[in-house]
């Protein structure tokens, strides 16, 4: 059998590549796009995921819904993105002022007697999205057949339901830009082997010793859980696409994503979440939070270089499983969707 190895360093230079991430491996999966505590009834939010504007609304009656932020007349947003929810009761687009409701049905068209064929408002309403609530967070699928929600987010379920599941508030969200392809971010944040030099002085405090590491793999994703030095343990989830859940024993949670946006740059998005009831100085955890992702920011944008003059990775460490583990599941998608002659052919011309 042949031994493990990482993804060659193609995968991470190729502009085709990245389209098919882009168009097929992120329609695999469900993303988080908002934390459910800031969506009441009768509200809507108008949010960015690859660079497509949506719209999450949650009816009078408490339904969540999901539709792509385009008038279906001349594809006008209805909204600009926004940090804040509004409370509205229709939506109305600012080109010709066609009127949608919080369904996404359509209301009203101005002058619609006055269309050039027949037209019947059932029609045109907005283009949805699969949309679920699971946990403190509102996800969505840009795909029509993702992986279920349910099996996504598995391990999660299973290793942490009772904090998962806890009524949680968003403290704080900010986004920075990495100048790196987003799997050099993704893979750093499952390496386990780095943290103790690394983050001697940060993450590392939180994890604990190397030797007290514990693993957890199912097909969608992966986890290591360490004692915390304030008793229980603390879970670190690797979740497809390209996402990341720390929680704490006391029940804060933070969610790290590595977001595509071009070859060599990628969106860090952290979203930090805590009991309803819990106090917390959000500023304090914030910025130690920050502290080490600086640490790491210097590490994945000097392995951009080396990815970027073609270098072969070296062999992996028993501490960089998890990288494996979602690289396994990477090359299967890529396999499935491009066939396995994409593979062959770039080995071949090395």
């Amino acid at each position: 059998m042949a031994a493990p190895s990482f993804l060659p360093s193609w995968l991470y230079t190729d502009s085709a590549i990245a389209q098919w991430e882009q168009c097929s491996y992120a329609h695999h999966f469900w993303h988080p796009i908002a934390a459910a505590s800031q969506l009441l009834c009768g509200q809507v939010l108008a949010v960015e995921l690859l660079g497509r504007s949506l719209l999450l609304t949650r009816t009078g009656n408490g339904d969540l819904k999901a539709f792509y932020n385009c008038c279906p007349h001349r594809g006008v947003a209805l909204l600009e993105l926004q940090n804040q929810p509004r409370t509205c009761r229709k939506l109305v687009c600012p080109y010709h002022g066609w009127t949608f409701g919080l369904d996404g049905s359509l209301l009203a068209a101005a002058r619609e007697a006055s269309f050039e064929s027949s037209f019947h408002r059932e029609e045109w309403g907005l283009r949805s999205l699969l949309c679920q609530e699971d946990g403190p967070l509102i996800w969505v699928a840009l795909g029509e057949r993702p992986v279920p929600l349910s099996q996504q987010l598995e391990l999660i379920h299973r290793e942490a339901p009772h904090l998962w599941f806890a009524p949680l508030r968003q403290c704080s969200r900010i986004q920075q830009v990495l100048h790196c392809n987003w799997k050099i971010a993704h893979d750093n944040t499952l390496d386990d082997y780095h943290v103790a030099i690394a983050h001697s002085m940060t993450l590392h405090r939180e994890q604990g010793p190397v030797r007290d590491y514990c693993y957890g793999f199912n097909d969608w994703s992966n986890l290591l859980s360490t004692p915390h030095p304030a008793g229980g343990a603390f879970l670190t989830f690797g979740l497809a696409p390209w996402t990341h859940v720390l929680i704490w024993p006391d029940g804060r949670l933070a969610m790290l994503e590595f977001l595509p946006l071009e070859l060599q740059r990628c969106r860090l998005q952290l979203r930090l979440l805590a009991p309803q009831d819990y106090v917390v100085d959000a500023d304090l955890w914030l910025q130690q939070l920050i502290q080490f992702l600086a640490e790491d920011r210097c590490l994945v944008e000097s392995a951009q270089i080396g990815y970027s003059h073609g270098f072969d990775p070296g062999p992996p460490h028993r501490l960089e499983q998890r990288i494996l583990q979602w690289q396994d599941l990477y090359r299967r998608l890529l396999i499935a969707d491009q066939g396995e002659a994409v593979l062959r052919s770039h080995a071949a011309m090395r």
